[in-house]
């Protein structure tokens, strides 16, 4: 049959979605998710008392679900280079849920008396699947970018993250209104509404782009992509689920964007962990005023996203070079926060952290379809997943600082933003004037020449 048939002549049953509804499921199915967890560390922290737990067991109970959701990105991200977004996207928040109904069990018939130290392995197995909710985020970037064309892949991605990462901020300003409203396990369940309805609307909204619902109906892959193609579609998948991660990695392109978002992602998990701990310890805020700080950062960083997103699709070398901008604030803001004992000046300092760490997240993102082609779904998976990896490394770090040197600690921990910006920085300038791979240089085992715009 001719090439020139219509698309609809070609497709055995009609394509569904749309980009721009797609870019909303998969918004509001990472925003349910990661706000699934928002009641993990208050609950961890009361079972310490119930349970008699070690500070030790508490801090393996806090981290699981960061841990889980960290390294659940990378096998399910590439598993989009091979099916699409949606079933990896419903596997892990169904996991969720399960994780929410069980946690939501214990609270409401074991809390508070008859909680026992026996239980501590089943709270850490629903703590990893709670986490699971929070490895949505690299599945949705994968998904997002194989629907929308390159040049509007910046926005729609800084939306996406931008969104779904204001969960952790306002669920922060929601959940003291609502234990006193409803106890604990009346937030539990309030919670598990959420993410159930979120997942529903997911269910509805959530398509796969043309291309892998053309090839689910049974077309040959040459066919299905001239047939997206023909309908907007410019990025294709060309490996397996297994030659994604493998090709993502031997791309050393991958390794220089896992190394920045290290920074500035993990570094944005790091803080909004370190922060509250920062303001009423350092400079003896209340605990309210320290709550509403830390809120404010972690809201400024997700919502600047969508900012970091436009200007990486309009500026010249967007990716890289808003990348270097926004790494050049955020040196700023450590360097003023490591110089200064004065709240008047540490509160601007931690605004400049913010903006900075929120811009660049979104520029990463936008280099990873631009400079990984050939395995999206892979490179999204290393990024997301390692780059998260931050948030565990560096609060120790600041907290040895406060262990060797007293209150004194507290503004020279900031002395490691200053060192991983300035990597940060000659990793982004590296992106930006080497020269991309060339198709002589590819071996025969690549997938070159993935640029497949009609």
């Amino acid at each position: 049959m001719s090439w020139s048939t219509s698309p609809e002549k070609k497709c055995i049953l009609p394509l569904k979605g749309t980009p721009q509804q797609t870019l909303f499921g998969a918004t509001l199915g990472f925003f349910v998710g990661f706000a699934a967890v928002a009641l993990f560390g208050p609950t961890a922290a009361r079972f310490k008392e119930m349970m008699a737990l070690t500070p030790m067991q508490v801090g393996f109970l806090v981290a699981t679900p960061a841990l889980s959701g960290s390294l659940l990105r990378i096998p399910f991200s590439a598993w989009v280079d091979t099916t699409g977004g949606r079933k990896p996207f419903l596997v892990l928040l169904t996991l969720s849920i399960v994780g929410m109904v069980g946690l939501s069990l214990v609270v409401y018939f074991l809390y508070p008396d008859r909680l026992h130290q026996g239980l501590y392995p089943l709270l850490l197995v629903l703590g990893v699947l709670c986490g699971c909710g929070i490895a949505t985020f690299s599945v949705g970037i994968s998904q997002v970018s194989y629907w929308f064309p390159r040049a509007r892949q910046g926005r729609a991605l800084a939306l996406y993250a931008g969104i779904g990462n204001l969960a952790p901020g306002i669920f922060s300003l929601l959940l003291p209104i609502a234990l006193v409203e409803v106890g604990l396990s009346g937030a539990y369940f309030a919670w598990l509404s959420l993410l159930v309805l979120g997942t529903i609307a997911y269910w509805f909204t959530g398509q796969n782009a043309w291309y892998f619902q053309l090839r689910q109906q049974g077309l040959p892959v040459a066919e299905a992509q001239q047939i997206a193609a023909r309908y907007g579609q410019e990025l294709f998948p060309t490996v397996s689920f297994v030659e994604g991660l493998w090709l993502s990695a031997r791309n050393w392109r991958t390794w220089q964007l896992v190394g920045i978002y290290f920074c500035t992602f993990g570094g944005f998990v790091a803080l909004t962990a370190w922060l509250p701990t920062y303001w009423s310890i350092y400079f003896s805020v209340g605990v309210v005023t320290a709550g509403a700080l830390t809120a404010i950062y972690s809201i400024l960083t997700s919502a600047i996203r969508i900012l970091g997103g436009v200007m990486s699709d309009e500026l010249e070398r967007g990716g890289e070079n808003t990348a270097i901008l926004a790494l050049m604030i955020m040196l700023n803001g450590a360097i003023l926060l490591t110089i200064t004992n004065k709240f008047e000046l540490a509160v601007p300092g931690v605004l400049l952290m913010a903006i900075g760490m929120g811009i660049c997240n979104a520029a990463v993102f936008k280099l990873v379809p631009q400079t990984v082609p050939e395995a999206v779904g892979g490179a999204a998976g290393w990024v997301g997943g390692l780059g998260a990896f931050g948030g565990f490394v560096i609060p120790p770090i600041m907290g040895f600082a406060v262990r060797k040197h007293g209150m004194e600690g507290y503004p020279l921990g900031f002395v490691i933003f200053i060192v991983l910006a300035l990597l940060s920085l000659s990793l982004a300038w590296t992106l930006k004037y080497l020269p991309p791979k060339s198709a002589a240089e590819s071996k025969p085992g690549d997938a070159a020449g993935t640029d497949l715009t009609p």
